[in-house]
């Protein structure tokens, strides 16, 4: 179901859709709804992907079988639990509790059926292509890895290079990207090696994470000029040390995984903050109160930063117990923020960035050109697709708020691009989301929970409410700029 051409002449905006009866088309394009009245929502966030990910990793090099509880069903976890059961350790899934039965303790001997060579299929999945191929390694045996077209562009010489260097067989043709296949030795020893990770904190994460079972650990050190979301390695750090892995951290770029067992545990996922990024900035946008429950005292997750960035851009956060809320009365203003160590949170904050009343620079995401998408691209070929003013710099965006009107939003396969599309079309009546089903890699019901954030709220109004869809995006009634 795809919006017809306006019948105003002159007028490039879609016709409006009524998304309350069929939001998302045969075509899977999304029609925004707008806000149409302040929220008063409570949102639960399922698990983190991050973390999930992260755990049945080490669940499947463990000592002894464990559970993952909590767990989020998405496609980029379905992805490793698939990935892993092809390996050897299978996942078996009974509604969110995930149990793992661990690897063999050794490899399987040259010959045997075990040591047949295996495949593994990344899909979309980061995680899945940068953690996996470090465990691949201790099987013994060929592992290959490939994924969907989009993957097969994403960097991985880092990790592969770093492979070599510790005696993997490692046949990429030299391009270091999907697909390539991984034969490790007999007896993977470890040690020392470098890594330049300025491209992705995967690199260093998925070294990591194996480590424990190389049988001198290993040393990692990180060569390159920066590096980016080191909340995430800080998270592989925790989960290691959560799982009896001796880790020393205490040098910058550097990190010593000891060898010894991982144990196997009975454990749950903390929500996934970042999913919660476009519900709670959602009470900037239509003004009111978003609310997530189970919101962590402490974690090493990026979304973390959420409470501190959107008090800057206008809104008022409060914590009651495990409950975090975010309200606002509609007012978003601009803000000038390095988001290194939380690029993920980037296409959401641009997002809102759109309908603030003064400019926006966010700095320091040179490292998301290599995400699912070039985020960096797509954002500003979107935004500006909307009538916004986006321009590119070396290491992130500058958004300056301009007249918004609405058109097809592309997402490049991106969940993080089609939920920043969603926010948009909370302000900006007649933005279309496509292929929003690519939400399903960290959030496969985010269809239905915008809508239940919404409520009676929910509408493609021509300029009812906040949506005004001809002025800026800005606290309504606010003077346009530019």
């Amino acid at each position: 179901m795809t919006s017809t051409a306006s019948t105003t002449a002159g007028d490039p905006r879609p016709a409006p859709r009524d998304p309350s009866a069929h939001p998302v088309g045969a075509d899977g394009v999304l029609a925004a709804p707008v806000a149409l009245a302040a929220l008063d929502a409570t949102v639960d966030v399922p698990g983190s992907k991050s973390l999930t990910n992260r755990y049945l990793v080490l669940a499947a090099i463990a000592e002894a079988p464990g559970v993952v509880r909590g767990a989020l069903a998405s496609s980029d976890t379905l992805r490793m639990a698939e990935a892993l059961t092809a390996l050897g350790a299978p996942v078996d899934r009974d509604g969110s509790d995930w149990s793992v039965t661990p690897f063999p303790a050794a490899p399987p001997s040259a010959g045997t059926s075990a040591a047949v060579p295996a495949a593994v299929h990344c899909g979309l999945a980061g995680t899945v292509m940068r953690f996996l191929p470090p465990v691949a390694a201790l099987l013994g045996r060929p592992v290959r890895f490939d994924g969907e077209p989009p993957a097969r562009v994403r960097p991985m010489g880092p990790v592969l290079r770093a492979l070599e260097a510790l005696g993997v067989r490692v046949e990429d043709e030299g391009r270091g990207t999907l697909p390539f296949t991984v034969t490790g030795p007999p007896r993977l020893r470890g040690g020392h090696v470098d890594v330049d990770a300025s491209g992705s904190s995967q690199f260093v994460s998925g070294l990591l994470l194996a480590a424990a079972r190389f049988e001198d650990g290993l040393e990692l050190r990180h060569t390159g000029p920066t590096l980016p979301s080191l909340p995430h390695i800080e998270m592989t750090v925790a989960v290691l040390r959560e799982a009896g892995v001796d880790v020393d951290a205490s040098r910058p770029g550097i990190w010593r995984v000891a060898p010894g067992p991982v144990r196997g545990r009975d454990l749950r996922v903390e929500p996934d903050l970042s999913n919660a990024a476009p519900f709670l900035c959602a009470a900037l946008v239509a003004g009111g109160t978003v609310r997530v429950p189970g919101w962590p005292e402490r974690s090493t997750q990026p979304g973390m930063l959420l409470p501190e960035l959107l008090t800057a851009m206008g809104g008022v956060v409060e914590r009651d117990g495990e409950v975090l809320a975010v309200t606002g009365t509609g007012a978003v203003h601009g803000i000038d923020v390095d988001l290194h160590e939380a690029g993920e949170l980037a296409p959401t904050i641009a997002a809102l960035a759109t309908l603030a009343d003064s400019p926006t620079r966010l700095r320091g995401i040179a490292h998301i050109r290599g995400h699912e998408t070039d985020r960096l691209l797509a954002l500003a070929t979107e935004i500006t697709r909307l009538g916004g003013r986006a321009e590119q710099t070396s290491d992130g965006l500058v958004i300056t708020p301009a007249p918004l009107h609405g058109a097809r939003f592309e997402t490049y396969h991106d969940h993080r691009m089609a939920t920043a599309g969603a926010l948009i079309g909370l302000r900006v009546p007649g933005v279309d989301v496509v292929d929003v089903a690519t939400t399903g890699k960290t959030l496969p019901d985010f269809v239905g929970m915008w809508l239940g954030m919404l409520g009676t709220a929910a509408g493609l109004g021509t300029g009812a409410g906040l949506g005004t869809g001809t002025g800026t995006g800005t606290t309504p009634g606010a003077p346009t700029d530019g």
